[in-house]
Parts: structure tokens; C-alpha cells; sequence
């Protein structure tokens, strides 16, 4: 059965009471766990609502985190845990300034949303995060094209914590069937790619819990 990935099991999200709509995610759910690919289910928040044993695997070596575990919330733990670029290759063109651009986005189109506030007010907090989201993302989609802020269909690279896997390719497909679009999720699903055998495995050193992030879109303060 497909459960919460990534650390200590969060509430269950809230979802409407009809017998058949429940019905329907249990055996969505099962059919998640059947799928070999990392899956997962979220809301328009990111919120994780269900995930397979695949997603857990992939992100069973990140540490704790109050707020940004990847079974709990996706977003939050691209942009805001510190062991995020130990499992999700080349972070920051890859996975951190898309996920800035999905934030942008949403906004745009829920402005007074308090989690979505929420977030942005946890970027204003990083120095660092900020100026990429004011200044480098927007140079950034100048210079790659909007295309590159989907994720769907998109190439990422991950590091695997199989061996037989390390440091791999993953293609996103996004799929969402009616009953999934009307309930407001939608899923993404990481299809692994062979390994990159030719590619020697190039990993950041892990940053300690509270360190600021960079992002190479800005300068470092006294640069």
C-alpha cells in the first residue's frame, strides 16, 4: 500500500468523506506501490498525499527536518532541506530554480494563499534564496526558456541510494486521471534511467542543520 515517505508520518491530509472517493484513492494508492518508478501524489501545495515504497527508498538517507521532509511536502524539501542536493542532482538548475518557478507561478495564480505565504515568507528569510528568486530566476528562464521551468517531461538527475543505481538520470512524467484533477493532485512519477557508468559520482559536502543555501544564479554576500 502506498504510505508517507521521508521520516516521521505526518497527519492524514483531509479528503472528502464520500465512500467512493475513498474507495477510489485506496486502490490508486495500490496501484502506486505497484509501480517499480519513485511515485507520488501531491496537492497544489506540494503536499504529499500519498507516496510508494520506490519514493521512499529514494529518499530514505535525508535526516529529519521539522518542515521540509520529502513524504511530507516536496516543495519544501527541494528549496529548504539541507541533505536536498545529496539525492536530487545538480540541485540548483535541476530542481531548486524550477521549484522557485512553480512558487512564482502559484502565486500568481492564489496570491492570498496562506501556505504558499507562507513559503515565499520562508524564502524572503534566506538572503541567498531571495536574490534568486528577485534576480536569478529571471535571468535564469531568459537564458534556458520558459520550457525548462515544467516539470513534465523533464530530465533530472538523482543520486540513488542503490548502488546498482548511484548517480542516474530520471525522466518526470506528470499524469493526472479525472478523479485525481477534481480532488485538485495531480502525480509525478521519476522514471530511472540506466546509470551514468562514465560518470564519476560528483556529490556536495553534506551542509550542517541552519546553514544558509547558495545558489551560483547570485553572488555570495561580499562577492
Amino acid at each position: 500500500m502506498a504510505h508517507q515517505a521521508g521520516g516521521q508520518r505526518p497527519a492524514p491530509r483531509p479528503v472528502p468523506e464520500t465512500c467512493e472517493t475513498q474507495a477510489y484513492l485506496q486502490d490508486y494508492g495500490a496501484l502506486l506501490e505497484y509501480q517499480a518508478c519513485p511515485s507520488l501524489v501531491v496537492d497544489h501545495h506540494w503536499n504529499v498525499v500519498m507516496a510508494n515504497s520506490a519514493f521512499e527508498t529514494l529518499f530514505r538517507g535525508v535526516r529529519p527536518h521539522p518542515t521540509a521532509m520529502p513524504g511530507e511536502n516536496f516543495l519544501r524539501f527541494v528549496l529548504f532541506h539541507p541533505d536536498a542536493g545529496e539525492v536530487l542532482g545538480e540541485h540548483e538548475p535541476g530542481w531548486c530554480l524550477p521549484m522557485l518557478a512553480q512558487v512564482r507561478s502559484a502565486l500568481e495564480t492564489h496570491g492570498h494563499d496562506h501556505e504558499l505565504q507562507a513559503v515565499r515568507r520562508e524564502i524572503a528569510q534566506d538572503p541567498i534564496m531571495e536574490a534568486a528568486y528577485r534576480q536569478g530566476l529571471p535571468h535564469w528562464i531568459r537564458s534556458v526558456g520558459e520550457a525548462a521551468t515544467r516539470l513534465d517531461g523533464a530530465v533530472r538527475l538523482l543520486h540513488h541510494p542503490d548502488p546498482r543505481r548511484g548517480r542516474t538520470e530520471c525522466r518526470i512524467i506528470e499524469e493526472s486521471p479525472q478523479p485525481l484533477l477534481d480532488l485538485g493532485y495531480r502525480r509525478l512519477s521519476m522514471i530511472l534511467r540506466d546509470p551514468r557508468r562514465a560518470v564519476a559520482p560528483v556529490r556536495r559536502p553534506r551542509r550542517p542543520r541552519g546553514a544558509a543555501s547558495h545558489l551560483s544564479v547570485v553572488p555570495s554576500p561580499g562577492d
